[in-house]
C-alpha cells in the first residue's frame, strides 16, 4: 500500500473529516475532531508515520478502494440526475418546490457535513434534493435564455461540467499540476475571498446591482468574476482528488467511500452552477 509522504487537506468540508487511524494503540479508526485523517498521520497526531500505517493493517475490516468510490459516486450522480428531471418537469406547476428543495439540500448538506460517521441514507438524501433543486434552477435558466433567443444553454453547461472533469481529472492523474502545501493555501485564501464577493453580489443583486446579476451583471468584470467562479470550482476537484487518494493509502474504511462521493457531488453541483451562470450572463449581453 502506498504512503503520502505528506498531507494537503481539500477545502470541501466533506473530504476533510475522514476517519483517522486510532492513535491510542488500539486497532481501527477513531475520529479526531479538528484534524483531517491524513493530518494526523503526517505528524498532527501521535506516533510516526510507519506507525499510523501498522495501526490501519492491524485492524481488519474492509478498506475503501477506488472501485468503491466509483460506485457510490456513479450512484449518487445517477439519483441526481432522476430527480434533476423531476425538477425540471414540476418547477412550472410548482415553483415554491425549488425553496423546499434549497432548505432541504441545505439541511441535510450540513447535516452529512457535521456528522462524525458517514451516513449512506443521507447522502442519497441529499442528491435528491439538490437533483430536484438543479432541475428547477436549470429550467429557470433554460426560460430565461429561451427569452433572449438563446438555445442549448442547459446542454452546454453539462458539456462545460463534464469537460472540466475531464480536464482536470487528466491533468492530476497526470501530474501535470501537482496539489502541494502552496496550492492549498492559496486555493484558501483565493476561495474565501471569492466566497466574501459572493455575498456581497447577492446584497447587491437584492439592491438591483447587473439587472439582478449583482457584480457578475456588471459587464466585463462580471464575466470575469464568472470565470474565476468556474476556475476555482475546477481547481477544488483536484483538492477532493487528492484527499480522495489520500484516504484510499491510509486505509480509510469502505463506509467512507460515501463521503468520497458525498464530497465530489458538492464540487461538481458548485462548478455546474458557475457554468450555467457565466453562460447565461455571456447569452444576455447586448
Amino acid at each position: 500500500m502506498a504512503k503520502p509522504s505528506r498531507f494537503n487537506s481539500s477545502n470541501n468540508p466533506v473530504l476533510s473529516r475522514y476517519e483517522q487511524p486510532a492513535v491510542s494503540g488500539a486497532p481501527g479508526f477513531a475520529y479526531d475532531e479538528g484534524k483531517t485523517a491524513i493530518a494526523g498521520a503526517a505528524g498532527g497526531a501521535s506516533g510516526t508515520l510507519d506507525q499510523q500505517f501498522a495501526t490501519v493493517t492491524a485492524g481488519g475490516g474492509a478498506r475503501v478502494t477506488i472501485a468503491d468510490v466509483i460506485i457510490k459516486s456513479t450512484m449518487i450522480f445517477i439519483v441526481t440526475v432522476a430527480f434533476a428531471i423531476v425538477g425540471w418537469n414540476t418547477y412550472p406547476s410548482a415553483p415554491f418546490m425549488l425553496i423546499v428543495a434549497l432548505v432541504a439540500g441545505l439541511g441535510l448538506g450540513f447535516a452529512n457535513v457535521l456528522k462524525r460517521e458517514v451516513s449512506p441514507p443521507l447522502v442519497v438524501l441529499y442528491a435528491v434534493a439538490q437533483g430536484y433543486l438543479l432541475g428547477a434552477i436549470s429550467y429557470w435558466y433554460n426560460d430565461y435564455a429561451q427569452s433572449i433567443q438563446y438555445q442549448g444553454l442547459i446542454q452546454q453547461a453539462v458539456i462545460g461540467t463534464m469537460t472540466a472533469f475531464a480536464v482536470m481529472l487528466f491533468l492530476y492523474g497526470t501530474g501535470i499540476v501537482k496539489v502541494t502545501g502552496k496550492f492549498v493555501r492559496v486555493m484558501m485564501m483565493a476561495m474565501i475571498s471569492y466566497g466574501l464577493i459572493a455575498v456581497a453580489s447577492l446584497i447587491g443583486a437584492i439592491f438591483g446591482v447587473g439587472d439582478g446579476w449583482g457584480f457578475y451583471g456588471v459587464g466585463t468584470l462580471g464575466l470575469i468574476l464568472c470565470l474565476v467562479g468556474v476556475l476555482l470550482a475546477s481547481l477544488t476537484l483536484m483538492l477532493d482528488f487528492e484527499a480522495i487518494k489520500q484516504g484510499i493509502a491510509l486505509g480509510a474504511p469502505e463506509r467512507e467511500s460515501w463521503r468520497m462521493a458525498f464530497g465530489l457531488l458538492m464540487t461538481l453541483i458548485w462548478l455546474y452552477l458557475e457554468i450555467l451562470r457565466f453562460l447565461a450572463i455571456f447569452a444576455g449581453r447586448d
